[in-house]
């Protein structure tokens, strides 16, 4: 006796996608708002702030660019780094 091999579906995962709260959503960029307000507004203002990794680094600089994976940290007399959000444990304005 065979058995046809069916793909699994867990149609809780499916569910939950296409009704999540709005409360909790995120902008079109996939950046929660508060989040991406305040990325936006250390942007515009260029202010000076301290990157602190995962792996125990730390950065100085000031954001010019962020999306919902990264941001692009510029920093005075050193190459500019693009930080993966995943690998940031903080970050603090100077």
């Amino acid at each position: 006796m065979r058995f046809q091999r069916q793909p699994f579906r867990d149609n809780r995962i499916r569910d939950n996608r296409t009704h999540r709260d709005d409360s909790d959503s995120e902008s079109e960029s996939g950046v929660g708002s508060r989040e991406a307000e305040y990325l936006q507004d250390l942007a515009d203002e260029k202010k000076p702030i301290v990157v602190h990794l995962r792996s125990g680094e730390v950065f100085r600089g000031f954001i010019e660019y962020y999306d919902k994976r990264f941001v692009r940290l510029t920093r005075q007399d050193a190459p500019n780094l693009f930080i993966f959000k995943k690998d940031i444990k903080y970050l603090s304005e100077e």
